[in-house]
């Protein structure tokens, strides 16, 4: 039997951290589509398959029933936010505003799938690294679609702001603090990471061969 923090993650942090992470993994799928001039089809593929990529992965893992498949809002979300994007003009999206979308679903998605993942039973250390795969995958698909290298291919700091996120979540509530505080304090720590990588260029130091 789960302990009962753990047990309660999905009823406490469920819906509004997945309903968060799909609906801006989705518009920026969306978006990378829409500045390259795709149709309405091709929006709606990019912003499903970045939506729900991360969880869909997430939970093949922990043996769970893949979310999507068996709740219909999921990619309804996805959908809807496609047509969203697709509808409105260019200049309604800042130049950074998927950049900045991402960052919003990585630091969401990177608790609710540790959440997630602990709720399975899950022990703490691979239920932090099931936040970051539910984080990522989705992004690094969406950058293989578009043509774009892999975001984990380049220096700045991306999956690091996932892990902290996801960790720290792991961590707070195995040390017993309620799980809506724990959730807010590491989603809030996760993009504030990434957004000052975003902001300042940080990245971490690369591999040096000499």
């Amino acid at each position: 039997m789960l302990p009962p923090p753990f047990a309660t993650l999905p009823a406490a942090i469920g819906p509004w951290l997945d309903l968060a992470g799909l609906a801006v993994f989705a518009a920026s799928g969306a978006l990378a589509a829409a500045r390259r001039g795709q149709t309405i089809v091709t929006s709606a593929f990019f912003a499903l398959v970045t939506g729900v990529g991360g969880g869909t992965v997430r939970d093949l893992m922990i043996g769970a029933p893949v979310f999507w498949v068996h709740d219909s809002r999921a990619a309804l979300v996805c959908l809807s936010v496609a047509f969203l994007v697709w509808s409105t003009p260019a200049r309604w999206w800042r130049e950074q505003a998927l950049d900045w979308l991402d960052a919003v679903g990585l630091a969401a998605y990177a608790v609710f799938g540790a959440g997630k993942a602990l709720a399975y039973g899950v022990p703490v250390v691979p239920a932090a690294l099931m936040g970051v795969v539910t984080a990522c995958v989705g992004g690094i698909i969406r950058d293989v679609l578009a043509g774009e290298p892999s975001i984990i291919m380049r220096p700045e700091i991306y999956v690091t702001a996932a892990a902290l996120a996801a960790s720290l979540f792991v961590a707070l509530v195995t040390l017993g603090l309620a799980v809506v505080p724990a959730a807010a304090i590491a989603a809030g720590a996760g993009f504030a990471l990434r957004a000052a990588a975003i902001r300042w260029k940080l990245a971490l130091p690369a591999y040096q061969s000499d």
